[in-house]
């Protein structure tokens, strides 16, 4: 079995890394190959992969390329994780749209229309690549923003899955306040990409016993904790959002945090130096304890997973993904792509029936799926008046006035990556 990494100089890919040999009972991988154009960082992350390899008595090859077309020829299955413009990119997209009073983040909102810009006509580019050279390789998508870029390659005809690990972070939270392995814990997750909510935590699998009553409950304060909202709010509620629902439920409070300390992607290029010294170091042989702190955590285990399921080698019946809607939420269109369960098999995910959806989460779903619709439409065709609409339509935004400012700031930060512009 052959994976390929595209964005293998990232510094997550040792999370990947230490997954792929934890788990190779469950994805025996011969051969994995780390794609990057950016070769010091690759060798850096390319020497540690081997490293971790090594010490886990994996029998597998690690081979490093700046060769896309090389890289990917013969893979099973081909992972993105890439990120256009790279860290200096990221900065701009959380620090611009402050100057309007809107949230400054990587993958919602006016930076998450940019991020949208730069990397949907990449990913495409790379997408096209892998059909040349293998028709029949699954494309996994961790590139954000995953609902939009997913939408493109699927659209685009690709066999195509998106992957985010909110849910397996909330799995893993939730089986620790029970008590139980991760394993058991099975949840009724539903919504878009970095817009879900979890509105039943079953024991068991998906008919098993709802017990997120119970966790509000015994757990509420320390859920509102990590969520950075109120308890009242979590309780009245009665589901547990993700965190990025933040930026919409408390918008003008964090604009205020933003304004008033360091970007989240200056700390991550901090964070990014450091690591990229520790990988250096010989003797270095497992994923260093400051990579949690980066995020992506649990990553490698959903990748995994997801990547055995298509693979037709094992991993979970049941995993949450980013596919198309085809009816599951019947108030949005067919080819929306949602997050939800989906039985995954080598055909692909298949959405697994969801509980009728509150209006007060359906409605806000609603509005992002036709800022997406406008999103790509603005990555894929180009022109000022395209982003404008994308952004006249997200509710971060929603006022004429900040959508014609903000759309001047996006294509003056972003002119480098926009053919169009």
């Amino acid at each position: 079995m052959k994976l390929a990494v595209v964005g293998g100089g990232s510094t997550y890919t040792p999370e990947l890394i230490d997954g792929f040999a934890r788990l190779r009972d469950t994805l025996p991988v011969e051969e994995l190959v780390l794609v990057d154009p950016a070769p010091e960082r690759l060798e850096l992350v390319g020497g540690l992969a081997r490293r971790i390899f090594a010490k886990q008595g994996h029998p597998g090859r690690i081979v490093t390329t700046d060769d896309l077309d090389a890289g990917v020829e013969g893979a099973d299955a081909v992972l993105l994780q890439l990120r256009v413009g790279g860290q200096a990119a990221r900065e701009q997209d959380e620090t611009w749209p402050l100057e309007c009073g809107c949230v400054g983040q990587e993958t919602t909102g006016a930076g998450g229309l940019a991020k949208a810009l730069r990397t949907v006509p990449v990913v495409l580019d790379i997408a096209e690549r892998v059909r040349r050279t293998n028709p029949n390789a699954w494309i996994i998508d961790f590139t954000n923003p995953v609902g939009i870029v997913t939408r493109a390659l699927l659209q685009a005809g690709h066999r195509a899955v998106g992957l985010c690990n909110v849910a397996i972070g909330f799995q893993r939270r939730f089986a620790a306040m029970l008590g139980v392995a991760p394993t058991d814990v099975h949840l009724d997750h539903v919504g878009l990409n970095h817009l879900t909510w979890e509105t039943g935590v079953r024991l068991g699998g998906p008919e098993g016993d709802n017990v997120l009553p119970k966790l509000l409950a015994e757990h509420g304060d320390a859920l509102a904790d990590d969520l950075r909202l109120p308890r009242d709010i979590i309780d009245r509620l009665g589901v547990v959002p993700s965190y990025y629902l933040r930026y919409f439920y408390a918008h003008d409070e964090v604009v205020r945090e933003l304004r008033t300390k360091p970007s989240r992607a200056a700390e991550v290029a901090e964070m990014e130096r450091e690591l990229l010294k520790m990988y250096g170091d010989p003797s270095l042989d497992e994923k260093p304890a400051l990579l949690a702190k980066r995020g992506g955590a649990y990553y490698s285990e959903a990748a995994v997973d997801l990547a055995a399921a298509l693979l037709g080698g094992g991993g979970s019946p049941y995993q949450v993904v980013n596919t198309y809607n085809k009816g599951t939420l019947p108030f949005l269109p067919d080819d929306a792509v949602i997050e939800v369960q989906a039985a995954v098999g080598p055909h692909g995910p298949t959405p697994m029936p969801v509980q009728p959806v509150d209006p007060l989460y359906a409605g806000l779903m609603a509005n992002v799926t036709a800022y997406e619709d406008l999103a790509l439409e603005a990555a894929l065709r180009g022109g000022r008046d395209r982003v404008f609409r994308a952004l006249l339509s997200h509710p971060l935004v929603g006022q004429y006035a900040y959508a014609d400012a903000l759309t001047d700031q996006l294509i003056a930060h972003n002119r480098e990556h926009l053919a169009w512009a």
